[in-house]
């Protein structure tokens, strides 16, 4: 891996954690960073980790300590696809690879008009948009985060039909959640970069994707720059 893809991923991994803390702080539940991982201190919200590696190389015994697999459901985010968890319960649930694209324009333009969720109602119209079971995920405590934009594409009736989590970092601009309801991500891209230039017009795009998500991410300017796993508890 080239010296600027390290740095990519390792900006990448410290953007993530902080919007996986932004997650955990809007539920109540507190975490920490310290020099190899942030990880929560009690059960994260449904979809996210409790811990995220932030350096390669970390050590698996003391950030699996640091893990609550009390409940079930306990998963950690690898960033840098080099651990063995195997043997503290873990077993690996899906790989990824974390994107990066310059900042700059989208390459394809939309109609669809947008904006970043500014109350309660919004938001929640938002996170049902995102998934019909996920109208209490998404917290209004979200909206007082200031690095935490949620980025909405409205239909012509007003409808959120798109969008996605946009987190500032301090050298790149962090992207998830990225959605449709219809059209799939090639309708969702060109919207959320077009906000996101809009917003952070000199910050690098970051974020990490799988599968046929990853091949339209790359379809929209996207680079992969390094590989991620993640460690579901059993």
């Amino acid at each position: 891996m080239t010296t600027s893809k390290q740095f990519l991923v390792r900006a990448a991994a410290r953007n993530n954690a902080e919007w996986c803390a932004a997650m955990s702080r809007a539920h109540g539940v507190a975490s920490g960073f310290e020099a190899q991982a942030w990880a929560a201190v009690a059960r994260t919200p449904p979809y996210y980790p409790d811990a995220v590696t932030l350096v390669p190389g970390a050590d698996p015994d003391a950030l699996a300590a640091r893990v609550d697999t009390t409940t079930p459901g306990a998963s950690v985010k690898d960033s840098f696809a080099d651990l063995d968890l195997t043997g503290a319960g873990y077993r690996v649930l899906f790989d990824a690879w974390w994107i990066h694209r310059p900042a700059g324009p989208p390459s394809r333009t939309s109609d669809l008009d947008w904006d970043v969720a500014g109350d309660p109602d919004t938001l929640r119209a938002w996170a049902l948009a995102w998934d019909d079971g996920a109208a209490d995920l998404f917290r209004p405590e979200l909206l007082d985060d200031p690095d935490t934009f949620v980025l909405a594409g409205h239909s012509a009736d007003g409808r959120v039909v798109t969008g996605a989590v946009a987190s500032r970092g301090e050298h790149v601009v962090g992207v998830s959640n990225v959605f449709a309801r219809d059209g799939g991500p090639d309708l969702a891209w060109p919207v959320v970069l077009g906000a996101v230039h809009r917003l952070f017009p000199t910050l690098p795009v970051v974020g990490y994707e799988h599968g046929d998500d990853l091949t339209a991410a790359v379809r929209h300017g996207f680079e992969p720059v390094g590989p991620l796993r993640i460690w579901l508890h059993e």
